[in-house]
This record gives structure tokens, sequence and C-alpha cells, in this order.
């Protein structure tokens, strides 16, 4: 496994999962493109059927993620 791709995978499991879980939601990686920086994922739980769940996408695993894995660009629901 690639660093990006620990560092990303760590900051869902320490910093993203815990805010999703205190909101009966959760969050699964599924993958990262290295070439284009797209980090793909599932929202699970309440997350999974939240009409807010692409805000949440955007505004809180999107922004942690770019401000902490270089190299990522943007996050998508796989």
């Amino acid at each position: 496994m690639r660093a990006t791709e620990q560092q990303i995978r760590n900051v869902i499991e320490n910093d993203v999962r815990p805010a999703l879980q205190s909101h009966g939601g959760d969050i699964e990686f599924i993958s990262f493109d290295e070439t284009g920086g797209v980090v793909t994922v599932a929202l699970t739980g309440a997350c999974g059927s939240c009409p807010f769940a692409q805000e949440t996408l955007r505004s809180q695993v999107e922004a942690v993620l770019i401000k902490a894995a270089p190299g990522v660009s943007k996050v998508v629901r796989g």
C-alpha cells in the first residue's frame, strides 16, 4: 500500500469515521486513483440515505482529506 493511500485510510479512521458514527453513519474507503487524486468512499448507515449526504461528503470528508493527504483533489461516492 502506498503512503498516500495509508494516510487517507488513517484520516478516515481517526478523524472522519468518529464524526460520522456520532450521527449514526459510517464511511468505508473503496479506492484512491493516484493519477486523478480521486478518493472513492461509501457512506453507510444514516449517512447512506441522508438527503444531506452529498454535502457531508463535500464539506466534511473531502475538505478534511484534501487538507490532510497530499495528492487528494476530490472525494466521490462509489
